[in-house]
């Protein structure tokens, strides 16, 4: 079949990947004009990793492996160590590989096959999806924002929280999106590249900044909780104020120089902790692979392998039900919502421990973690 793949981050390189190579025809379009490679490290969990196996990659990926989780501290406003990370959330077992988000993209974009393209620079403006039933020859007329149009047997939406095939096909965001009531903001800070050390995190009520460390960079990281902000995506600048408005008033710590960090940096990165709840991720002729259709918010630490155990579920039901679409998109769902519904289940402990509302509350985590870290020992 002639498949697009919208979006070139981790679910539409898998997706790309697993149609392409069962044979398939695969265009990958993608707004940016190169891969966007920015992000903190992300985990491969459970099926996940049975899923990169089942690629060829899981090699190559374990030699990619890092260990962040065991090098991150919470901090006090001097810099010094007060509570570390929960020995049973670190990444040391073979059924958890933690590594860097562009680590895994470019292990993906390099094993695709010859039958699967990436058109850099170019979305999707139009959809006219003609199917009526699963056994007519219907197609997806596509228009595209280049001007370019093309016809597709199947279109996948892995364009991410901000799905543009989503809005076309299913409607506007705010019939489908949970705002966790966090925002995410990272940035690169030069001026600590190269240096060695723990990673740190700092808290005041609801907020979060921090710096990591890894790979011979170093990036500035915060949170905080809000209520939802409405914001254009791919507008930095208003992403940048935003983030300085949330930590304004406060000059404790490090945190004046990392804003000067996210204000100086080109490629920051902006999201909000938020879930898409969708009754089906199908319609017709496209279906949504990933945080286009299910994304269970960075909280879960869980949306990188559903991207992964999404896109090879969708690619072997369509191997099995012999092209027949729609027979194939509901195995694919069955298949994938149980992953769906335990992630998105696992985001409020993450939050409180990450964002303690009060002062009270950071002393009471601190010291919960240090009794825990007692015991263990």
């Amino acid at each position: 079949m002639k498949i697009l793949v919208s979006g070139a981050g981790i679910a539409g390189l898998a997706c790309a990947l697993e149609l392409g190579t069962r044979g398939h025809d695969v265009t990958v379009v993608e707004y940016a004009r190169h891969l966007r490679l920015k992000g903190t490290p992300i985990d491969i969990r459970g099926a996940a990793i049975e899923a990169v196996d089942g690629m060829g990659l899981l090699a190559q990926v374990k030699e990619q492996r890092v260990r962040m989780s065991e090098l991150t501290r919470f901090v006090d406003s001097e810099g010094e160590p007060v509570a570390g990370i929960p020995m049973a959330e670190v990444s040391d077992s073979d059924d958890d590989i933690e590594l860097l988000r562009e680590d895994l993209l470019r292990i993906l974009a390099g094993a695709l096959p010859d039958t699967a393209a990436i058109r850099f620079g170019d979305s999707i403006e139009t959809l006219t999806d003609t199917d009526t039933d699963s056994t007519d020859t219907g197609v997806v007329d596509v228009r595209f924002a280049s001007g370019r149009t093309g016809r597709y047997d199947l279109v996948i939406g892995a364009d991410g929280q901000h799905s543009g095939v989503r809005r076309l096909v299913f409607g506007p965001d705010e019939d489908y999106l949970r705002h966790l009531g966090v925002y995410f903001a990272l940035a690169e800070h030069p001026g600590e590249a190269g240096s060695e050390g723990t990673n740190s995190i700092y808290n005041v009520p609801r907020r979060m900044a921090g710096v990591f460390r890894y790979n011979g960079t170093s990036v500035a990281v915060f949170q905080f909780r809000s209520e939802p902000i409405a914001y254009d995506h791919r507008d930095l600048d208003a992403q940048k104020k935003i983030l300085i408005d949330a930590f304004a008033g406060h000059r404790s710590w490090r945190i004046p120089e990392l804003l000067d960090a996210a204000r100086a940096d080109p490629g920051f990165y902006f999201t909000s902790a938020s879930q898409i709840h969708l009754p089906s991720w199908h319609r017709g002729r496209v279906a949504l692979v990933g945080d286009a259709g299910y994304c269970p918010a960075f909280l879960s630490g869980r949306g990188t392998s559903l991207a992964l155990t999404g896109a090879r579920f969708l690619a072997e039901e369509l191997e099995r039900c012999g092209g027949d679409h729609t027979a194939a998109f509901a195995r694919y769902e069955a298949r994938q919502r149980p992953y769906v519904t335990f992630a998105q289940g696992r985001v409020d402990g993450g939050r409180a421990r990450m964002l303690p509302a009060t002062w009270a509350d950071i002393a009471a985590r601190n010291k919960a973690l240090q009794a825990s870290a007692a015991d263990a020992s």
